[in-house]
């Protein structure tokens, strides 16, 4: 944990490479001091198909899916982190956003055989 999903544009691979990314992220997260190494999973799927609003401009969108029981600054913190790595990207005209998104850690269930 966590799940970090990096939702784009297909136009995004143009600029950046989705594996840039999903470094960056991992890396950010990392940073955060809140997870484990070992267990932070980090993907990528960009859009071909999307309406943005009413401009319609190309985006990138992280989900950070965090098991329950951080603390609402601990989450903050981890979602300016997070966007702030994206800024960083200097990426031009891009809609850039961040969610954390608490999951019940009673009804989180995993299987890794």
């Amino acid at each position: 944990m966590p799940h970090l999903i990096i939702e784009f544009s297909e136009q995004v691979e143009s600029m950046v490479s989705p594996q840039l990314m999903v470094e960056q992220i991992r890396t950010a997260a990392m940073a955060s001091g809140l997870f484990n190494e070992q267990a932070i999973k980090v993907r990528a799927m960009g859009y071909q198909h999307f309406r943005n609003g009413v401009d319609d401009n190309d985006f990138i969108h992280v989900s950070a899916r965090i098991l329950s029981g951080r603390t609402l600054e601990q989450r903050q913190a981890l979602s300016e982190n997070l966007l702030k790595t994206l800024q960083n990207m200097s990426l031009p005209e891009l809609s850039l956003s961040v969610e954390v998104v608490e999951m019940e850690r009673e009804s989180y269930l995993k299987n890794t055989s």
